[in-house]
């Protein structure tokens, strides 16, 4: 895990141990401190996944494609975004970034072999309309982005938020995966989601809205 650029976004460099294969999941800026990473593990790039396009997760995306030739999955309905960053950048004095095409996109329910590992694709919009989860269950591992982080989950206030929206992709984690599953967010610390189940405030929302569904006072 790398914390990079002023917004403090986590970038990940995923392989199996010992692999010569990996994977980067939103290099968001710093892309020389990346890049010395995976050359000093030695491996090649496989992919670079995208949970999606908000500027501090994708600003590095253009120099780290290009040195390492890796192809580049981003949600399809924020494509947009990545091949026109600049114009997405909510705040002032950020940037500027290079835009990029997306290489491939998903959706949500698309399984990837890459690098070795077997990747579920869930859709977990909420923070961003497009927003994706990296899940390799056989790892216990999800890269969750900006939907859940310790102790904390993703904003909804920039375009495309929604709270209701994102206490359902929250539920479909917390309901779909074990307790031990490790999160890999995109900001703050890496957690697991019985940690989060038990500790988080957030959650509570989550665990009303469920016992109004089951006609449970919460």
């Amino acid at each position: 895990m790398f914390t990079v650029g002023p917004v403090q976004e986590n970038c990940f460099v995923a392989r199996r141990e010992g692999a010569d294969r990996a994977l980067i999941v939103d290099p968001g800026d710093e892309a020389d401190r990346i890049l010395a990473a995976v050359d000093e593990l030695g491996v090649g790039v496989d992919a670079i996944l995208l949970t999606h396009t908000h500027f501090d997760h994708v600003g590095a995306v253009a120099p780290v494609a290009r040195a390492t030739g890796a192809p580049v999955y981003c949600p399809e309905l924020e494509t947009f975004v990545l091949a026109d960053i600049n114009r997405f950048v909510p705040f002032a004095g950020f940037g500027p970034f290079e835009d990029y095409d997306a290489d491939e996109t998903v959706a949500g329910g698309e399984r990837l072999q890459l690098a070795g590992m077997d990747i579920e694709v869930l859709h977990t919009p909420g923070h961003s309309p497009g927003h994706v989860t990296y899940a390799i269950e056989e790892e216990g591992a999800l890269f969750s982005g900006d939907v859940l982080f310790q102790g904390s989950v993703g904003r909804v206030d920039l375009p495309g938020g929604d709270w209701d929206t994102l206490l359902a992709s929250l539920g479909t984690l917390v309901d779909r995966f074990d307790e031990e599953t490790t999160v890999y967010p995109g900001h703050m610390g890496i957690t697991t989601l019985g940690a989060e189940r038990a500790t988080n405030p957030f959650l509570s929302g989550l665990q009303a809205a469920q016992s109004r569904s089951e006609g449970r006072s919460p």
